[in-house]
This record gives C-alpha cells, sequence and structure tokens, in this order.
C-alpha cells in the first residue's frame, strides 16, 4: 500500500533537486520526495517526537480539524484544517519563495528527514500553510491536510489517534535543499472510518394506536483496505424516540446489527413522534446518527 507522503511546496512551484518525483507517482497536486532522496547531516538522526533541525523556527501546539475526530470515508478526498502560531529568527524571512513550512500526521516515529517518510505513514497537505504576522518573528498559520484514501494514503489499521507534527525548509531549484526542521509533539489527532446509517424507516404509516411498528435500518463502514463501503455486522445501535412537541430523544431499546447491516426491531405505537437510530462508534469508527423518521398515530 503506498502512502502518499507529500512534502509541502512554495505556491505549488518549489521543486527542489533534492526531490525527484517518481513516474508513478507524480501528479500536479504536490511533490513527493524520492526515497533515493540524499539525507540531510541531520537527517539520520533516529531522535523521535522531539525537534530536529537547522532552520531557527518553532511550532506551537497545533489545533487539528478543530479539535475533533477525523473521519475519513472510503473512497473520498478529504481535507482537514490545521491552526498554529510559528515562531522564528529575526533573519528568516517566511514569505520567501524559497522558504514553506506546514503540518503533517505521523502514526508511528517522527521523520527527520524527506526519506523517514516512506518508512513509517506520514500525512501532508498539498499546499505549504499562509500566514498572517503578528510581530517581526511570529505569525498565525493554517493549512490543510489531504487525505486521499482512494490513492492508497490509509489502511484499516490506521484508524488510530496520530501525532502532529510541523515541518519547515527552505532551498530552490539552484541550490537544492539548504535547511530543514522537523518537530513533534504537536497534538494528537484521530483518524476513524466513516459510518453510515440509512434512514429509519417506521411502518407501517399511518398505524393505529396500540398497534405494532417495525423499525428498520442499515449500518455500514467504510473499509480503507478495499475502498469500499461493506455492512457492519454485530454492531450494537439504540433506537430512540422524540415524543411529538418535544425537543429530546429518549432510547427506546438496543439493535444489534446482523451480518448484512441491517437493523430491525417492533415497538408498540402510543403517540405521535419520531424515530432515529443512534451508533456510539469507537476509538476507531466513526459515531453515526439515523435521519429520522416520523409517525402519525390514529
Amino acid at each position: 500500500m503506498r502512502i502518499r507522503a507529500t512534502v509541502v511546496a512554495v505556491s505549488g512551484a518549489l521543486a527542489l533537486s533534492a526531490f525527484a518525483v517518481p513516474a508513478a507517482q507524480a501528479d500536479d497536486r504536490a511533490w513527493v520526495p524520492s526515497a533515493g532522496a540524499e539525507r540531510s547531516a541531520f537527517g539520520a538522526a533516529t531522535t523521535a517526537d522531539a525537534t530536529v533541525g537547522d532552520l531557527d523556527v518553532s511550532f506551537s501546539a497545533m489545533k487539528v480539524n478543530g479539535g475533533k475526530p477525523i473521519v475519513v470515508g472510503a473512497k473520498k478526498h478529504r481535507s482537514v484544517s490545521v491552526t498554529y502560531k510559528l515562531t522564528h529568527g529575526a533573519d528568516v524571512d517566511i514569505t520567501a519563495k524559497d522558504f514553506a513550512h506546514g503540518p503533517f500526521l505521523y502514526l508511528k516515529s517522527m521523520p527527520t528527514s524527506v526519506v523517514d517518510v516512506f518508512e513509517d505513514p506520514v500525512l501532508f497537505g498539498d499546499k505549504a500553510a499562509s500566514c498572517t504576522a503578528t510581530s517581526a518573528t511570529t505569525a498565525t498559520c493554517k493549512a490543510l491536510i489531504d487525505i486521499r484514501p482512494e490513492d492508497g494514503d490509509l489502511a484499516n489499521s490506521y484508524a488510530k489517534t496520530w501525532k502532529v507534527g510541523g515541518l519547515a525548509f527552505k532551498g530552490d531549484e539552484v541550490n537544492g535543499l539548504l535547511g530543514e526542521t522537523w518537530q513533534g509533539k504537536l497534538g494528537t489527532a484521530k483518524l476513524q472510518r466513516e459510518t453510515k446509517l440509512a434512514g429509519a424507516n417506521a411502518t407501517p404509516e399511518p398505524v393505529k394506536k396500540g398497534k405494532t411498528l417495525t423499525v428498520t435500518s442499515k449500518l455500514t463502514r467504510a473499509n480503507w483496505d478495499t475502498n469500499k463501503t461493506p455492512a457492519y455486522g454485530g454492531q450494537p445501535v439504540k433506537l430512540q424516540f422524540k415524543k411529538k412537541g418535544t425537543s429530546t430523544y429518549k432510547d427506546v431499546k438496543t439493535v444489534k446489527s446482523s451480518s448484512t447491516g441491517a437493523l430491525k426491531t417492533t415497538v408498540k405505537a402510543t403517540v405521535d413522534g419520531t424515530y432515529r437510530y443512534v451508533f456510539a462508534g469507537s476509538a476507531g469508527t466513526a459515531a453515526v446518527t439515523s435521519a429520522a423518521d416520523a409517525v402519525d398515530v390514529k
């Protein structure tokens, strides 16, 4: 499985001579470092979750996706927002065309050179961060991390809590890589497989008071290994009801999804209201709530 480990580019125009793009992976989205790229002098370091580099820059703690879990489907490209503060030396021009920086997610050890991103799962954005200076040596920045499961960015085993890091580098096509800094321990971000619930369907409608209603739905979950969304069986899902004229749903019962993901249960019709199913999710699987179905009780 290929992990699209993307090194940020300056305005989409900087191709460092050390970053050769393999023909099989080349596209117009971003630069991809070659596994054959030369390591910098400090690139062979094995220091994990630290700051490694020779540029006078540092990153504050980063807020990824507003602090919420990153839910990714089976195929669709997902862009995730990241905000942070950049602190730099007075002699560092962060607006220079040969300077770029941005966030990344890493699952295991923090990379310390462009070569390392081929050894462990790492996720970057397609473009460099954009910043607004707040002083001569600080700036508030925002960027995106881009995730494309259909391109091989994810495997089911990656549905875990990732670490957040920052990369800054300086260089140009003529001089190559002039300096870089990798910084870890900037936060965490939970990646979750997307789940879906078909809209709850209560039948028959309308229904006579005291009669039986059958409420159905279906639970599915994204599979990053196959890029499909198969049934998610054997999972406890709550059926909830909200009485007409009120604003709060209350639990009715817990239903377990079948091997085909189907949810089906019966309830006694008493008053007008709406039914829905709610799946709580887990550490690596997103929570989801179905669309509700209103029932008219005669």
